[in-house]
């Protein structure tokens, strides 16, 4: 008897990590962005996670779906790659729209870290809104690329909009130290 309920929980396993597949893979008529494409005023995508068919690579300790409340979550030594991106954190939770079947909201929690090349960003909490196209980290975020930092308490970033607001966290100030570049010279 409990090896049936057993070989029931694999297989209820194995179909929702076939439909986590398919729900990170639906985005018919997304755009495909390049992580290292300047947009129209210069800067670049943040951090790479994008909304294109690029496979998302997660591992993890433990991973657990609840089709009743149209989530998965993925528990212990997360880590998520999507090309040149890197995700950690302790956990992380997809939530999905019970009827288009696509994904609505990643969260990270627990000591979150997102690399990119020479870009990284730490923080308690981070949550990307599908809908919306915009991250929120929560909870002593440092972003750092090269060696320019901003320290606050949450960062909101408006993807479409390319705009982002930091508030400050102990003393409600923002800190951040900006690293001038050599001028290039011009060439003859």
């Amino acid at each position: 008897m409990e090896r049936g309920k057993r070989m029931k929980r694999v297989v209820s396993t194995g179909l929702l990590l076939l439909l986590l597949l398919f729900f990170l893979s639906s985005g018919a008529g997304q755009e495909r962005v390049d992580p290292n494409k300047k947009s129209s005023r210069g800067g670049t995508q943040p951090f790479g996670f994008t909304t294109s068919r690029s496979p998302i690579d997660i591992t993890s300790d433990s991973v657990e779906g609840d089709q009743k409340k149209n989530l998965i979550v993925f528990k212990g030594n997360v880590v998520a790659k999507q090309e040149e991106a890197t995700l950690y954190a302790h956990q992380l939770t997809l939530y999905y729209d019970p009827e288009t079947r696509r994904l609505r909201e990643i969260v990270a929690t627990g000591n979150v870290r997102v690399t990119q090349g020479d870009r990284r960003a730490t923080s308690q909490k981070a949550t990307f809104f599908q809908n919306e196209n915009k991250i929120v980290l929560e909870g002593e975020v440092v972003i750092r690329e090269g060696e320019n930092v901003i320290r606050g308490e949450k960062v909101v970033y408006l993807i479409d909009e390319e705009r982002s607001f930091v508030e400050g966290g102990k003393g409600g100030r923002v800190s951040t130290t900006i690293v001038p570049q050599p001028k290039e010279e011009k060439k003859k």
